[in-house]
């Protein structure tokens, strides 16, 4: 109803349904046809009609109004409790990126010792294939 009485069509209506009113009323009735209007000129019954029209207008108008306030109450708690969600899940998330770096740290120093410990026994390393085995020759050099 809200959407209905606040468009430009319902508005543009409403002025064509009061000047076919007075037309009828003043023109058609009166001059042309020379009876009685059934309204006439200060269109005591139009006039009626409107103020009857402006008090439904307004409780539909606070109707609508009440109705949105508390569809945007909705929302804002929904979005509050989607933005805590959201903060615990960025937490969590930091967490395990930190115990991710701190984890790619450790594994880095595990293969500086390795490398180092393979260095000192004059072990080969590092020129095989990822699954495969090594060799136990040595690689010729060049």
């Amino acid at each position: 109803m809200r959407n209905m009485m606040g468009s430009w069509p319902f508005v543009f209506g409403f002025f064509a349904v009061m000047i076919a009113w007075a037309l009828v009323n003043t023109l058609l009735f009166e001059h042309v046809l020379h009876h009685k209007a059934f309204d006439p000129y200060p269109y005591i019954l139009l006039n009626l009609f409107l103020s009857m029209m402006a008090g439904v207008q307004a409780a539909a108008l606070l109707i609508a109004a009440k109705r949105a306030d508390a569809i945007s109450s909705e929302v804002a708690l929904h979005t509050a409790s989607n933005t805590d969600d959201i903060k615990t899940l960025i937490q969590e998330n930091t967490a395990l990126t930190s115990q991710v770096k701190k984890n790619t740290d450790l594994l880095d120093e595990i293969h500086l010792h390795v490398a180092n410990i393979g260095r000192k026994v004059g072990a080969e390393m590092g020129h095989f294939a990822p699954g495969d085995p090594p060799s136990t020759e040595p690689e010729p050099t060049s």
